[in-house]
C-alpha cells in the first residue's frame, strides 16, 4: 500500500487530508520529519502564511505567518525533491511550491473577500478556467467551480513551475513543474470529496486520485 507523507507541526490540523488519502487506499502520515526512502509522496497541507523573508518581502498587517511550519515543510519538501518523489501542493501548499522554486507570492489580494473563506463561515466558492494542457483538464474540462479560503496568491512562477488554471479575477489556481511530479492547487480537493462533497462544486476526490496514480507510476 502506497505511502504519503503529510508534513505538520499540528497533526489534528491535517485529519481532512489523511481522510481523503486513506479513502482513496492509501496510507497517510502526519508528522514533522520523513525519510523520502519510506514513502511514496509528499502531500504538502493548507496552514497560515508561508514567511514572506522567504521570498524577499517583509510582513504586512494581514499576515499571519507560521515560522515553525515552515521549518518543518521546507527541508522536508527539498528532500522529496532530490529523491524524485511526487509532491501535491494545496493550498499554502501551493504557494509554498511557489516560493520553495524561487517564485513571489502576493501578499494579500486587493479582492481577498472574493477568495477568502465566507463570513459566516465555511469555504467560498467561484469559477477557474484550465488549460488543454493541465493535469485538471482530463479531470474537470476548459472550466470548473471550486472551493476557495485564501487571501495570498502566486504572483511570480517559480523557476520551472506554469500555471494551468486560473481564477476568473487571474489568481493562479494550478501549477505544475515542467520537468517534475510537482503539481500545486489553490483550492481545497480534500474538502470537496466523501463526507464534504457539495453540489455547487466539482468532486475534489479526482485531484487526489489523480496524485496517487501518479505516486503508483514512480512507485513502480
Amino acid at each position: 500500500m502506497m505511502k504519503i507523507a503529510i508534513p505538520t507541526n499540528r497533526p489534528q490540523a491535517v485529519v481532512n487530508y489523511m481522510d481523503a488519502v486513506i479513502q482513496l487506499g492509501a496510507q497517510a502520515e502526519a508528522g514533522r520529519a520523513f525519510n523520502p526512502n519510506e514513502y511514496d509522496g509528499l502531500l504538502l497541507p493548507g496552514g497560515w502564511d508561508v514567511n514572506p523573508v522567504r521570498y524577499g518581502k517583509t510582513s504586512i498587517p494581514e499576515e499571519t505567518i507560521d515560522d515553525d511550519l515552515d521549518a518543518v515543510q521546507f527541508p522536508v519538501l527539498e528532500s522529496f525533491l532530490k529523491n524524485g518523489k511526487p509532491v501535491l501542493g494545496i493550498c499554502r501548499g501551493h504557494q509554498l511550491l511557489n516560493v520553495a522554486f524561487g517564485g513571489k507570492l502576493i501578499q494579500h489580494l486587493p479582492n481577498a473577500e472574493k477568495h477568502a473563506s465566507l463570513p459566516e463561515g465555511g469555504d467560498n466558492a467561484h469559477i477557474i478556467r484550465i488549460r488543454a494542457d493541465s493535469f485538471l483538464y482530463p479531470l474537470y474540462g476548459a472550466e470548473c467551480r471550486v472551493n476557495s479560503t485564501h487571501h495570498q496568491a502566486i504572483e511570480t512562477p517559480g523557476k520551472g513551475l506554469r500555471v494551468t488554471a486560473v481564477s476568473e479575477d487571474g489568481v493562479a489556481e494550478a501549477v505544475e513543474h515542467e520537468s517534475l511530479p510537482v503539481w500545486g492547487v489553490q483550492f481545497h480537493p480534500e474538502r470537496l470529496c466523501f463526507r464534504f462533497r457539495r453540489e455547487d462544486a466539482v468532486d475534489g476526490s479526482d485531484v487526489i486520485r489523480f496524485f496517487l496514480e501518479q505516486c503508483q507510476r514512480y512507485r513502480e
